[in-house]
């Protein structure tokens, strides 16, 4: 799909291994039917359904869909992570209906004596599994690990949650090789083909989970969540997208919000083609930040240029070229224009991986694509098996059945000089995006999603300047949203996609005083 997941790239490749293993076939976790109650009552059911009992037992190996790998380790305190299913309703207009299993995955407090309650962790994407990144990312909560059961789980299609399958490995490979920055004609009638194949394969493969798999009913699997976990008041720690999730809980059910940080902060104000534009600027922004960095290094800058703007002329120069012609990447794979740009976003959502794309950018000038494509296939969800994980079809449908906005050929043609003013690079690339949804099968829910919560309690709202994939502005956007006495908003003066995963002590500080004593900052707080 033509455009950025908002996620958090908890598991972002590393020199040593280009090609990262967060991809895998894609399947499909089990439904199963409700069947006959015996006369039981849609209330009764719901009751039923927040009282059942989890069988916990220990955690497998992260399926395809998730993503593969190995089984979690226990925690440096030897905690084990412990596993299971619980049974939600596919339709929760219809609560006696058929149920859908959804994955969690948890580590028991250390202090038992002091715990507080459940933490529940939403990572972002739309579509990234938090039975696989919870174990990948708890090194950095370990504080809260003290007096919180660590808890994620998989969203409604994702991994081992009724996962959404679309196309498959071979076909993945050639619809992410195309070109997303049409020329010509032909060149458009390829990239539309691409997409409404993409949606009919969804269609074909999962259609009759594609219209319940929102954010809306995963805020109601969220709070049935809360309560099978036998805590009174939801403690949330969201991140990208997973801050518009904590959104919409917060005005679904105000009063059951205990504590929350909402962390790189989706903007709930603007629409898909208004967070398309943000976007384009914050990977821009992030793009001069780099280029910057590199000029302030001198010598020891691998890309050519003295300033900034030099540094992406030349960047934008090696993409035209890759637009012509594709170059080397691994095995008899390519690395295109897409691909490289693709990968030079992975980049960008940490200053930790820089160096990585400085690397990258100047053997692809040599004719070597193998780190860039690399870099790409990490925010695709290819491992390098050659395997997708499903994170992909779950963006897609997550992000459809949510948004209304059905853009046209015609239109989104219209859209792209704006986009192009605010990123030579990335501009065309986010602009064509817009028609992501254009051919999905099911109609979308909102323009914007409300996140209005009068009556809930301080929610902790922390945005960083130099965000890429959520700009800084999102962060006051939900402040005011959320409604006043509600948003607390603190801010991170640098670089990156998330405040509290980036190491700053001061952001560290603020949110575990909050998450474990109540004791929210003052709103307007930074944090350098």
């Amino acid at each position: 799909m033509p455009t950025f997941s908002a996620a958090v790239r908890a598991t972002a490749p590393r020199a040593a291994a280009l090609a990262v293993s967060v991809a895998v076939l894609l399947t499909a976790a089990g439904c199963s039917d409700s069947g006959d109650k015996g006369g039981d009552t849609g209330e009764e059911r719901a009751k039923d359904l927040a009282s059942q009992t989890l069988d916990w037992q220990k955690c497998p190996a992260p399926s395809e869909a998730e993503g593969g790998g190995t089984a979690p380790s226990p925690l440096p305190d030897g905690i084990a992570w412990e596993c299971a299913f619980m049974d939600a309703p596919l339709d929760y207009a219809k609560p006696d209906g058929e149920t859908i299993e959804l994955a969690l995955i948890r580590a028991k407090a250390r202090d038992t004596s002091r715990r507080i309650g459940s933490l529940i962790f939403n990572f972002g994407g739309p579509g990234g599994s938090g039975v696989a990144n919870l174990p990948a990312a708890a090194a950095d909560y370990a504080t809260l690990h003290t007096r919180y059961d660590l808890v994620s789980f998989d969203p409604r299609g994702v991994g081992r949650s009724a996962a959404v399958e679309c196309e498959d490995d071979k076909q993945l490979d050639a619809y992410f090789a195309q070109d997303f920055t049409p020329d010509d004609t032909a060149e458009e009638e390829t990239y539309t083909d691409g997409l409404k194949n993409f949606a009919d394969a969804c269609e074909q493969n999962s259609g009759e989970h594609l219209p319940y798999v929102g954010t809306t009913n995963a805020a109601r699997d969220i709070d049935l969540m809360r309560q099978v976990l036998g805590d009174d008041k939801l403690y949330y720690f969201g991140i990208s997208y997973g801050t518009e999730l904590g959104g919409v809980y917060a005005h679904l059910f105000p009063t059951k919000v205990g504590r929350a940080v909402f962390d790189a902060v989706v903007d709930p104000t603007k629409n898909y083609e208004q967070s398309s534009l943000g976007q384009a600027k914050g990977f821009q922004l992030a793009l001069t930040n780099f280029a910057q960095d590199c000029v302030d290094r001198g010598d020891q800058c691998l890309l050519p240029g003295t300033t900034a703007r030099e540094i992406q002329d030349w960047i934008i120069a090696l993409l035209t070229k890759l637009d012509k012609e594709p170059i080397a990447g691994v095995g008899d794979r390519k690395l295109t224009q897409s691909q490289a740009t693709n990968g030079i976003a992975q980049a960008l959502y940490s200053k930790e991986y820089w160096e990585l794309l400085e690397q990258g950018l100047d053997e692809a000038d040599g004719g070597n694509g193998a780190l860039l494509l690399a870099l790409s296939d990490a925010m695709n969800g290819r491992s390098e098996n050659g395997h997708y994980s499903n994170i992909s079809a779950a963006n897609a449908a997550i992000n459809c059945v949510d948004s209304k906005e059905r853009l046209s050929l015609a239109q989104t043609k219209a859209k792209l000089p704006e986009f192009r003013k605010v990123s030579p690079v990335f501009g065309d690339y986010l602009g064509w995006g817009l028609m992501g949804c254009t051919e999905w099968p099911v109609p979308g829910a909102w323009n914007t999603p409300d996140v209005s919560a009068p009556g809930a309690p301080p929610i902790l709202v922390v945005g960083t300047t130099g965000d890429p994939a959520t700009p800084y502005e999102g962060a006051r956007a939900m402040v005011n949203a959320l409604g006043k006495g509600v948003g607390v908003e603190l801010t991170y003066r640098g670089e990156g996609h998330g405040a509290y995963n980036g190491g700053n002590k001061c952001v560290q500080q603020a949110v575990n005083a909050y998450l474990l004593q109540g004791k929210a900052p003052a709103s307007g707080t930074v944090c350098q």
